[in-house]
């Protein structure tokens, strides 16, 4: 483990880029902490653009290493969530704010648009992705971040936002074909919550918002009959979070004569394999709508809205 004063000992040691070498860098370094604001900053730039936390990684409770403090150390542009998602992070970008370009995207919502974190009321949720509509503006955040320091985005952001919009009309239209009484989505963790809220369906996690948070047993016990008494039929494990309790769920339910099933492995703070459609904004929440959809009885394409899931997710 690197401790803050390793941390900023390799910091006071690494050369900085600022906003004035930007300017006249042919290709500015680009660093973002997640890969849906990775994929947003390459989208608007058609640059290169590198995520620390990749297909499966966690970014609650990653701590920085010496790798990601190389590249944070030599980038043009620093692009974070913020919301307190990249907890272990903030004191370092709070540190390289004051000598390069770092903004924090998702700070940039008002307020009142947020949901709390039911464990700490001070606290927002910042799993603000999972509502496109959301997301549009923190895309627009990245773009004004982007823009600000001397990167070119005016032929991309129109693109990139109707693709996000599309997104919205098609959960919609997949979302209303769940029966009414299955439009409850039972996951690892409560990080769907934007989900709920967007599409008028009931979210139970079985870990808090954060991933490091504890399931009890009674937390088990209430999700079981919530399950038995409304014959949900299939439960979802998350890529970056272990599959354990969600196992114990179909367990306990199959005690109680229901057979419910994974319905898929959703997308849920990280995005697919790099180098794939699911490894992109759009085609994480497509894949995610279109497995939820089908799993619970909905009408959706196998192939996803864009016609490009791989076959049987």
């Amino acid at each position: 483990m690197i401790d803050r004063r390793s941390l900023l000992g390799c910091f006071a040691l690494a050369p900085f880029a600022g906003t004035p070498a930007l300017a006249a860098s042919a290709t500015p370094t680009i660093v973002t902490t997640t890969g849906m604001i990775a994929d947003a900053a390459r989208r608007l730039s058609g640059l290169p653009v590198q995520a620390l936390m990749g297909p499966g990684m966690d970014p609650h409770g990653h701590r920085p290493t010496r790798t990601d403090i190389l590249a944070l150390s030599r980038a043009d542009v620093i692009l974070w969530h913020g919301l307190n998602l990249e907890a272990q992070f903030t004191e370092v970008l709070q540190d390289l704010a004051r000598k390069t370009t770092v903004a924090a995207v998702a700070e940039t919502l008002p307020r009142d648009r947020l949901m709390a974190d039911p464990e700490y009321a001070d606290r927002p949720d910042p799993h603000v992705w999972f509502d496109p509509r959301l997301w549009s503006d923190v895309v627009r955040a990245v773009d004004a971040a982007l823009t600000g320091a001397g990167v070119d985005t005016a032929d991309n952001a129109a693109t990139y936002l109707e693709e996000i919009a599309q997104l919205d009309v098609y959960a919609r239209q997949s979302l209303a074909t769940v029966p009414e009484r299955q439009r409850i989505l039972v996951t690892a963790h409560d990080a769907f919550a934007y989900f709920g809220r967007a599409y008028g369906w009931r979210v139970e996690g079985i870990q808090g918002i954060s991933t490091e948070s504890e399931a009890g047993l009674a937390r088990i016990e209430e999700l079981v009959t919530l399950i038995v008494e409304n014959e949900i039929p299939a439960v979802f494990v998350e890529s970056s979070v272990s599959d354990r309790s969600i196992r114990a769920l179909i367990e306990g339910a199959g005690a109680r004569g229901h057979n419910v099933t994974i319905g898929a492995e959703l997308f849920s703070d990280a995005m697919g394999p790099d180098g794939t459609y699911e490894g992109t904004y759009p085609g994480m929440i497509d894949h995610n709508i279109t497995a939820i959809a089908r799993a619970l009885g909905g009408d959706a394409p196998e192939r996803g809205m864009a016609g490009r899931l791989n076959a049987g997710t």
